[in-house]
């Protein structure tokens, strides 16, 4: 599932083209692509043609566009699959696309945004925009203090500039999970998958299994470092792309996958003390780490 850096990446390649830009057309191909989205596929195209997209914004897997008036949103996620993609004006259809959205540009003129998803777990939606609990911006992208409804009981993530620090630590504190599961919970900090987990805690050290309560202070600080260290190197290489399903608007992959030092590397060296990586069973998933720098005390 694309992780932050992936959707970061969707929504600063969308916001030159969006923001400004009006929908002169909305065509549904699926309706399996509106899975959260309260209404038929024809509301959801009549409800969008003819609005002005103000911002692209993003909290943790979640994007959204706000809408003229303020008061609601075009919501989106990628699932396993998803992709946003940015095409000429009456180009031809995309391989698994789902929804088609014309749009008139003030400055770049007629484009198309394309959602096409494969395994069709994504979807599109409009939402509701509602106040943040904290006043702080809903998401990076947008200045203002509004959230969408379904976005709202997202944590913030380690890149926003209000994430709660020491929120986060008195949740950890009192956690007897695994500190693995603790980082993939979107209701205490958002946009860390499995990947970036997996990487995080093998650069701090860290057995995927310790306790969340048994780790010290100090290590969480050491924690929290390499989480935003390995979120904006992924960032700077576009994501992390391993069957070419998580691409930028154009179309293109990331190259992250080549800076990974413990996720999807078992059996191979560890790049730090050189014993191999292994890979275990978790949450229905997998975790790579290096069983000698990363012991469980």
């Amino acid at each position: 599932m694309p992780e932050l850096p992936e959707v970061e990446v969707v929504r600063a390649g969308l916001a030159p083209a969006v923001t400004g830009a009006r929908i002169a057309g909305v065509t549904v191909h699926d309706d399996r692509a509106l899975t959260r989205h309260t209404g038929t596929a024809a509301e959801f195209e009549g409800a969008l043609t003819g609005r002005l997209m103000t911002a692209a914004a993003r909290r943790g897997k979640f994007l959204w566009l706000p809408l003229d008036g303020g008061e609601d949103a075009l919501i989106g996620h990628l699932g396993m699959s998803g992709q946003l993609l940015l095409r000429a004006a009456g180009s031809p259809p995309e391989r698994h696309e789902r929804i088609r959205l014309d749009l008139q540009h003030p400055v770049h003129g007629e484009v198309a945004v394309v959602f096409a998803d494969q395994r069709t777990f994504g979807s599109l939606a409009i939402d509701q925009l509602i106040l943040t609990p904290d006043t702080a911006a809903g998401g990076h992208g947008d200045a203002r203090a509004l959230v969408p409804r379904q976005v709202a009981h997202i944590a913030r993530d380690p890149l926003d500039p209000a994430f709660d620090e020491r929120r986060f630590r008195a949740a950890l504190a009192r956690s007897r999970s695994a500190i693995k599961r603790v980082l993939l919970d979107q209701g205490i900090v958002s946009g860390i998958g499995n990947i970036y987990a997996d990487e995080a805690l093998w650069a701090a050290r860290i057995h995927p299994e310790t306790t969340a309560e048994r780790v010290a202070a100090r290590t969480v600080t050491r924690l929290l470092a390499e989480v935003r260290a390995v979120l904006e190197k992924a960032l700077a290489e576009g994501g992390t792309s391993f069957d070419e399903q998580y691409v930028n608007v154009n179309g293109e992959a990331g190259y992250f996958a080549h800076s990974l030092n413990a996720y999807g590397r078992t059996g191979q060296p560890c790049p730090r003390c050189g014993h191999a990586i292994v890979r275990v069973s978790f949450m229905n998933r997998s975790s790579h780490y290096c069983p000698h720098c990363q012991r469980l005390r």
